[in-house]
């Protein structure tokens, strides 16, 4: 074993060996993976091997069909077979809340490029001879789906990255880590010390030992998954290969095993594995079998495949596989541990490991992943992410891994696990709450408590009606939102203003004034949407997303601030309570000393003002689109500002309102939102933020990218759309379709309470920003009608927010 390597790759499964392949190819010959047993060992050996295109995010559905797509390639290179056997894919519906479900799926398949084909029952049963159709109301059928040999395919990528420069080395443990002060580590094994540039942890089942190592605490958990190989099936005895298939109402997998099936299941009830700490003497290992815990699952299998029943079981596999709280990969740079990176968490290894490896590869040799894997990345999660709340989401997440999440659920795990001071007096207001980062936000208000409670569905819920007499009120009245849900940093000391203008794309606003600016990486696409709050020549309040503060720390620490100058966030610090509305001046008004009028606190002023007894720092601005004003103020003081508001409120008509409003309004503006609209695809111009960006002010991240951009035009827009959407709007990933042909995503929808109508925002190719007509979205399964609008629907001026 080598005592120097630019990068040490800890774990041999599939995903260790798939990044060790995928630096080679990017150019880093000088790599080493070092695994503790055989290759394989873990969870890889005894995985069923199940591969498919499909997954709710777009974009970690891309490097889904990279990785199928690279198999091939995989065994010209390395002479190894992967035992790939291609026999298209078969995903059943046995309700037609289910079949609306796959008329999506295969909706977002259309700007993937994805072959899929909804069919009936009747087909199903033609091409799927195996089932009953009396269970079944149609299904989905995917040409590109499969399985592959787990043992073929971790060498195949081992080999190619040998034949590349890498180096192997077998039944050697890591057992400890070390930094030193220039960024580099020593990891320290049983057979020797080896210097490294960087290091990888695709620990797999160890890949919480190995984060412990470096003081880190990965959210990740080990589930018992059975699975199941029936004797020969006389029914497939000269056959073609079977589909893979999964039943949904079942929560069942099936391929073909040799001449029987291999049947698994992903049970309500599952069980955790060795939740506190994996044992290093578990190698090629299996758990006791356990068909009693599956024999629900097993019953509805054997009535929804009647010939699996007829023939007896030849083996029962039961291992453990890590999952993260919501079942995506953990991929990335990790936050304060300098050119330490993570891959681990990957479940679904043989779908996700090529496309794991290749973002994290051109991460560390580009210093981008390539592609937006905010889906997978590891900054996603915060210190919140403990290991009970991994537990608790991760059983959660298990249990529904076959069930419908529709737009509108909120799942209960973990909760409630963190508050805001007034959580109470919502919650006696008959708030309907959402979960945010672990965080309690509401998201609308119900008339009393039995009604507090929302039906699931596709369609226009019961909060419909809620939503919009909040709605009203705010754009008739006022109306009070809790906003303590934004991410926050304090940025103090001398240089200040200069390290932000650097790090942002437009100016630092002036003292007791706003500026709304994105934040570029090298390439000039959009990794931030900031706030930026100046209260003083070297304090900045800034304000962001907060799902995105880990993301945002690490960035900052990247590109780190000169001496003096401190990054403090500062998120749950400070809370914050909203009133927008044409009346909310005059009840501000009435509980400050100082003029409100917009001659002496214009739209995007923010000072420190005492509202009634309580210190505070006010802007005016809202993310309605009304005339409006975040109030922030240290936690102590949330719930006297709360009940100072409310009460004088009342005579100015004051409405609670929650998120589903002031989503509502925001798309009435046409405001995007970190995570939709603004994402590391997109640049700003593209996004319509090109006005945010500031080309005179000198050099920052993103310039030269972005002036690109501006003088070139970019390839897409973001547009607003009026649908003709029945009862049903569009909620995110819709494809756009213009003259019967897919040409963009719808970002965000909602109905407009306002203007009475439903929208949608999505991207275009720029040159179809001329057209207004000959556009549809397609929703559930059907093209509704779709006109571009060349301004918001609301406010399009902007007087109200300035007035």
């Amino acid at each position: 074993m080598k005592s120097d390597a630019r990068v040490v790759v800890i774990g041999g499964g599939v995903v260790g060996a798939s990044v060790l392949y995928h630096l080679t190819k990017a150019g880093w010959k000088d790599v080493l993976l070092i695994e503790r047993g055989e290759l394989t060992c873990g969870s890889t050996w005894h995985a069923a091997g199940g591969m498919h295109t499909l997954n709710g995010d777009p974009n970690v559905a891309r490097l889904q069909q990279y990785t199928i797509n690279l198999y091939k390639e995989l065994e010209k290179i390395s002479g190894q077979s992967c035992g790939l056997h291609m026999p298209g894919g078969i995903m059943l519906a046995g309700t037609r809340e289910r079949f609306d479900w796959l008329k999506m799926a295969k909706a977002r398949g259309r700007y993937l490029g994805m072959e899929l084909e909804l069919i009936s029952a009747d087909e199903a049963a033609r091409v799927f001879p195996i089932i009953d159709k009396r269970h079944f109301v149609g299904a989905l059928l995917d040409p590109i789906e499969g399985h592959v040999d787990p043992y073929g395919v971790t060498h195949a990528y081992a080999k190619a990255a040998q034949i590349g420069g890498a180096q192997v080395v077998r039944h050697t443990r890591v057992t400890d880590l070390k930094a030193r002060g220039d960024g580099s580590w020593d990891v320290i094994t049983e057979a020797g010390n080896v210097h490294a540039e960087h290091v990888v942890n695709a620990g797999g089942l160890w890949a919480r030992e190995v984060g412990r190592m470096v003081g880190l605490e990965l959210p990740i958990l080990a589930m018992q998954h059975q699975y199941l190989i029936t004797e020969d099936l006389p029914a497939l005895k000269g056959q073609k290969e079977l589909l893979t298939c999964i039943d949904f109402e079942g929560e069942i997998y099936t391929r073909q095993e040799r001449g029987g099936v291999l049947l698994g299941t992903y049970e309500r009830a599952g069980v955790p594995w060795s939740p506190l700490q994996t044992p290093w003497d578990f190698t090629q290992s299996l758990l006791p079998e356990d068909l009693d815990r599956i024999a629900p699952s097993l019953e509805v299998g054997f009535q929804h495949f009647p010939a699996l029943g007829e023939v007896g079981i030849r083996k029962v596999v039961n291992g453990p596989f890590t999952f993260a709280p919501d079942g995506n990969p953990l991929v990335g740079p990790v936050r304060s541990l300098r050119n330490f990176w993570v891959a681990c968490g990957v479940m679904a290894g043989f779908s996700q490991g090529g496309g794991v490896g290749l973002a994290l590869a051109q991460w560390m040799v580009e210093g981008d992943p390539g592609a937006d894997v905010w889906a997978m990345d590891v900054a996603r999660y915060g210190d919140w992410a403990t290991l009970a709340y991994t537990n608790a989401k991760v059983r959660e997440n298990y249990s529904r891994r076959f069930r419908i999440r529709f737009p509108n659920e909120e799942l209960m795990a973990a909760r409630p696990l963190r508050t805001t001071p007034i959580y109470e007096r919502l919650q006696a207001e008959h708030a309907v709450f959402g979960d945010y980062c672990g965080l309690e936000h509401p998201l609308w208000f119900a008339p009393s408590a039995a009604e507090a409670t929302e039906d699931i569905t596709f369609h226009r819920s019961n909060a419909h009606r809620h939503v919009a007499a909040e709605c009203q009120g705010v754009r008739e009245a006022v109306g009070l939102l809790e906003i303590s849900n934004y991410g926050k940093f304090e940025v103090t000391g001398p240089g200040t203003e200069e390290w932000l203008s650097y790090l942002m794309a437009n100016r630092v606003p002036k003292v007791g004034r706003i500026a709304l600016t994105p934040m570029l990486n090298e390439r000039g696409k959009l990794i931030g949407d900031f706030t930026l709050c100046r209260l003083s020549a070297q304090r900045v309040f800034l304000i962001c997303t907060y799902a995105a503060e880990s993301y945002y720390r690490r960035w900052f620490e990247r590109h780190a601030p000169p001496p003096g100058v401190t990054v403090r966030p500062c998120a749950m610090e400070y809370v914050g309570l909203s009133v927008a509305g044409p009346r909310s001046r005059a009840l501000l008004q009435g509980l400050v000393r100082e003029d409100l009028s917009s001659a002496a606190f214009p739209f995007l002023s923010f000072r420190p003002l005492d509202v009634g007894m309580i210190p505070a720092l006010v802007g005016r601005i809202s993310f309605t689109g009304d005339l409006g004003y975040e109030i922030w103020v240290t936690t102590e003081y949330q719930r006297a500002l709360y009940d100072l508001l409310v009460g004088a409120g009342a005579e100015q008509g004051l409405k609670l309102c929650g998120g589903r409003a002031l989503n509502t309004m925001r798309i009435e503006k046409s405001f995007g939102t970190w995570a939709r609209e603004y994402r590391p695809i997109y640049g700003p111009y593209e996004a319509g933020l090109g006005r945010f960006v500031d080309l005179k002010k000198g050099e920052f991240i993103g310039r030269a990218a972005a002036l690109e951009e501006r003088d070139g035009g970019g390839a897409l827009r973001l547009v607003t759309f009026t649908v003709d959407a029945g009862d049903a709007d569009a909620s995110g990933d819709e494809p756009i379709w213009h003259d019967g042909k897919v040409v963009g995503w719808v970002t965000s929808g909602a109905y407009s309470h306002s203007v009475r109508q439903s929208l949608a925002l999505g991207y275009i190719p720029a040159a179809l920003t001329s057209e207004t007509s000959g556009f549809e979205i397609e929703i559930i399964g059907e093209r509704r009608k779709a006109v571009r609008q060349s301004a918001a629907l609301f406010d399009p001026d902007g007087t109200r927010m300035r007035a």
